[in-house]
């Protein structure tokens, strides 16, 4: 089921002493990765969407009508996507009370999302999470949010407003012929609102359990066009251990941004950016600090035929310190062209290409280094994909991505697919695809310690990780209000990360191969009128094969599941419930566990609401991830909590 809108109506690197790199054993290799891993990734804070939004009264017949753009890189309806693909609206984010981007996403039943602390969380799709995932990429607004130190997502960094999201397409699976390498398990596109549909004021608050958070837009129409400004504040104090003691992983951060749409004939432009400064407490004692900025400019013109372009270009700039263990600032310079052909004989085409630039500047340790410590790495490729209507119920759908990146050179990303249509509300499809994870700054130029004689040393021969995908999926309505999604899936993958000692040296490289089968379902059912029912399942088996037991891959649970409901009788309040079981994790090992999410929304007038809960109902706390936890045996617990938010509109 995508996310349904209610009828009538959502690092520290240590603990207190450095890492133990002297000692002469793969795991003790490995856990100095996971180390620097834990480091890597950290999530952000947003506030919780003002209602009220456009998805708010749409039926389950109109929802599969809904455009996306995230599978062909073209506007398709959400009923005629040959992929398995879920949209989180406006609506079921602001229902689920989320105070995060990482929180939002969990409404995505094809996604493992799973909190490692305070500001960490390890986020994937169809296996292979940890604590910096990179088989998964992100986009907001079309801007690509990659780190090269990792090939992954500083989560911290990419603090969305909530409010503000128009929808979040997650398609899992592969990605690569449309988006590129990296896009090997999933893609995951947030789409922020025009800034016409923002017009007027808006202020929030939120609480509970030590968490504080404020948010403030103003938005303006003008000549052809319109703009918004906003800010916000978020705190969010230390989380608690097992053992009782506190965890040091409090952090408090701000940002503010705009965003601007005008629109002249059949031409369109946007400019928009954000600019952020947090601080995030260590285990160590010390403060990390993180700041940056981005700016994105596009414009997109129609033509009478039918045929479309649109160029992009975004400019970025992360900074991160962390006390004794690394620093970075990483410069991004990134443009896109894409050109959609007009439809001839049954036959789409779309084609383009692009380039990025990233100058990555890293302030070694006596700990651990990059080697050498700034690289400018580039990247550019040129694609063309191409749907062809075999008969009026048959589509053929076959594209092909070359792309080069700075350590392997190019790479070949095909993909193809068979798409039938049985009727308006019944679609099935079949999908081959190879993608490309490329090697990151950490798989050939980590050295620990700092100066030779290494103890750990990145792969000079590192290869890019390969994945060969077969789907098979179906999407449907039946008459009595019921929407559902299944795909199976079968990938094997080549040349994963592993390590290998040489020479009394530990090195990454690519020795592990393994498969992943499994199955995503989804569904929604409208009950009654005012009561909207839905669930979600996803099963995998993974295997792997070569040094795994010193480098494992990943740590994922072997099935989820996920059962909601939503009340809304049509007055001023609503109710939502929503249960998520997670399966047990094999490596480190984590308990399964249940949680229970209830939430309230009340509707004092028109323009302001009040939304409050209670989330973890079922147990008054659980560990969700210990995956490179840099304190052993003691990890973090997530505890029951309650929710609280005001949102009121001028």
């Amino acid at each position: 089921m995508e996310s349904v809108p209610r009828k009538d109506s959502s690092a520290a690197p240590a603990n207190g002493a450095l890492p133990r790199w002297a000692l002469p054993s793969p795991a003790s290799a490995a856990a100095a990765v996971c180390t620097l891993c834990v480091l890597l990734a950290t999530p952000a804070r947003a506030g919780d969407p003002a209602p009220p939004n456009e998805y708010y009264n749409l039926s389950l017949e109109e929802l599969g009508d809904l455009h996306i753009t995230s599978v062909s890189k073209r506007e398709e309806r959400l009923s005629d996507a040959a992929a398995s693909v879920y949209v989180i609206t406006n609506d079921a984010i602001r229902r689920s009370g989320a105070r995060s981007l990482p929180e939002a996403l969990r409404l995505a039943p094809n996604l493992q999302v799973a909190r490692i602390n305070a500001n960490q969380y390890a986020i994937s799709a169809r296996g292979f999470n940890s604590s910096t995932a990179n088989k998964l990429l992100v986009m907001i607004d079309g801007r690509t949010v990659y780190t090269p130190l990792y090939s992954g997502v500083f989560w911290d960094a990419q603090n969305t407003m909530l409010m503000d999201i128009d929808r979040i397409e997650v398609v899992s699976g592969p990605g690569g012929t449309v988006w590129g390498t990296n896009a090997v398990n999933g893609v995951i596109n947030i789409i922020t609102r025009e800034a016409g549909k923002t017009v007027g004021d808006a202020v929030q608050g939120g609480t509970g359990d030590g968490v504080r958070e404020a948010a403030v837009r103003h938005g303006s129409a003008f000549g052809g066009g319109a703009y918004r400004l906003y800010a916000k504040t978020d705190v969010l104090p230390d989380m608690t251990r097992s053992s009782g003691k506190p965890a040091r992983d409090g952090w408090h951060q701000h940002q503010a941004g705009f965003r601007a749409d005008w629109q002249h004939g059949d031409t369109g432009s946007t400019v928009m950016g954000d600019v952020y400064d947090g601080r995030e407490s260590q285990v160590v004692g010390a403060t990390a600090s993180l700041s940056g900025a981005n700016l994105l400019a596009r414009w997109e013109g129609k033509r009478a035929n039918g045929a479309s372009l649109s160029v992009q270009g975004y400019l970025d700039r992360t900074r991160r310190d962390v006390p004794g263990l690394f620093g970075e600032t990483l410069d991004t310079l990134d443009l896109d062209l894409r050109y959609n052909l007009p439809e001839a004989g049954g036959v789409q085409t779309i084609f383009g290409g692009g380039y990025r630039l990233s100058a990555d500047e890293v302030r070694n340790s006596a700990v651990l280094a990059f080697l050498p410590a700034r690289r400018d790495l580039h990247w550019s490729n040129l694609f063309v994909q191409q749907e062809r209507a075999l008969t009026p119920a048959l589509r053929l759908i076959g594209g092909l991505r070359m792309e080069s990146n700075h350590y392997t050179g190019l790479e070949w990303l095909p993909s193809v697919k068979l798409a039938w249509k049985q009727d308006e509300q019944h679609s099935y499809w079949a999908g081959l695809a190879r993608s490309v994870r490329a090697p990151s700054r950490l798989d050939v130029e980590l050295y620990a310690p700092a100066k030779p004689p290494f103890l750990l040393a990145g792969g000079p021969d590192f290869r890019s990780e390969l994945a060969d995908t077969l789907e098979l999926g179906t999407r449907g309505q039946l008459p009595d209000a019921l929407v559902y999604s299944a795909t199976l899936f079968h990938s094997r993958y080549r040349r994963v990360r592993s390590l290998s000692q040489h020479g009394g040296v530990y090195t990454l490289d690519n020795q592990i191969a393994a498969q992943v089968s499994g199955l995503e379902a989804w569904g929604s059912y409208q009950a009654a009128r005012f009561l909207t029912l839905d669930g979600g399942w996803t099963w995998m088996r993974q295997r792997a094969q070569g040094p795994v037991a010193a480098s494992p891959p990943g740590d994922d649970p072997r099935q989820q599941l996920q059962l909601g409901a939503g009340w809304n009788p049509g007055g001023a309040f609503d109710v939502d419930l929503r249960l998520r079981h997670v399966g047990a994790l094999p490596h480190p090992a984590v308990p399964a566990y249940t949680v229970l999410d209830l939430m309230f929304g009340w509707r004092a007038m028109p323009a302001c609401e009040l939304r409050f809960g209670v989330r973890n109902l079922l147990d008054r706390r659980h560990v969700e991830f210990q995956s490179g936890n840099p304190v052993a045996n003691d990890p973090v617990l997530v505890e029951r909590r309650l929710v609280l938010s005001l949102t009121a509109s001028f």
